[in-house]
């Protein structure tokens, strides 16, 4: 029995899901999502709450049911309350600002590093050195932060580059005489 599938999903004021066979939709004030869950997991709406539950005692139906359950709970809160990953950047001279849909960033190439913001996900840089990217759907959240990330990790001896919040990064001693 999973421990997480075996939960069901509440689903709070101002959210509202529907579910047809195998798709799932939830809107809210942010957005809307929905989801294609395979044909060996049955979801159903009982008393303001999703159940999840595998169709048969297939290993792919046990595999997939607290994944889907996950990715339910994930648009539902999504739509709900949003997701936000905040990026810093070390760097000297590096910095980051918000020009029309584009984040432009100083990352000490020869150019600047423009990237499109896509549909669906807000950037703000509070500060030059600070990147907050927010939406609903949280594996576009984030795709876009790895992608921003990607542009200059950091990098172990200064810990220059762009960084996650929450990460640390190793720092290795220098070489010595």
């Amino acid at each position: 029995m999973s421990r997480i599938g075996k939960h069901p999903v509440p689903v709070p004021a101002g959210v509202d899901v529907k579910v047809d066979g195998q798709q799932v939709t939830a809107k809210g004030k942010l957005g809307q999502l929905s989801l294609t869950l395979i044909d060996d997991i049955i979801a159903t709406l009982e008393d303001g709450k999703v159940v999840v539950k595998p169709a048969n005692d297939s290993k792919r139906a046990r595999t997939m049911w607290a994944t889907s359950r996950t990715l339910i709970n994930n648009m539902v809160t999504g739509v709900s309350q949003g997701y936000t990953i905040n990026l810093e950047i070390n760097g000297v001279g590096y910095r980051a600002a918000v020009q029309g849909k584009e984040l432009v960033m100083q990352l000490g190439f020869s150019h600047d590093v423009k990237y499109p913001i896509p549909e669906g996900i807000t950037i703000k840089c509070d500060k030059p050195t600070a990147i907050s990217v927010s939406g609903y759907d949280k594996h576009k959240v984030g795709q876009v932060a790895a992608e921003i990330r990607g542009w200059k990790k950091p990098e172990p001896y200064k810990g220059k580059g762009i960084k996650y919040e929450t990460e640390t990064v190793l720092r290795k001693e220098g070489k010595k005489k």
